[in-house]
């Protein structure tokens, strides 16, 4: 089993920033991608960036430009560099892993982000 630990979230202002932290229980040198995803009351999870094993990354539309991902292999963990947040943002927050070896994806509990003035 592979624990995801979020955290990072909170609320802020529009067109402030924050940065999200997805802690994994297992080293993510042999991940094969991992990823934050966003989902509102009642709506599709959707992507907004992923990070493969060979350093590939993906943004949503809505967030190319302002969001950024990256890891540290060291502390086995991603981010999420939000800047420049629209109240749209709003949302929970979760992080996403899949592994070489394993099947499934690891998903954590979510944090939530709220962008409000």
């Amino acid at each position: 089993q592979v624990h995801l630990v979020e955290s990072g979230g909170g609320l802020v202002q529009p067109g402030g920033s924050l940065r999200l932290s997805c802690a994994a229980s297992r080293r993510i040198f042999d991940v094969y991608v991992m990823g934050w995803y966003r989902q509102a009351p009642g709506k599709e999870r959707e992507l907004v960036a992923s990070i493969t094993s060979g350093s590939s990354l993906a943004y949503a539309d809505s967030v190319r430009g302002r969001f950024t991902i990256s890891r540290d292999g060291a502390e086995n963990r991603i981010y999420l560099q939000m800047n420049s947040l629209k109240p749209d943002d709003k949302d929970v927050y979760l992080c996403m892993g899949r592994w070489l070896d394993r099947p499934n994806a690891y998903w954590g509990q979510g944090t939530q982000v709220t962008v409000s003035s």
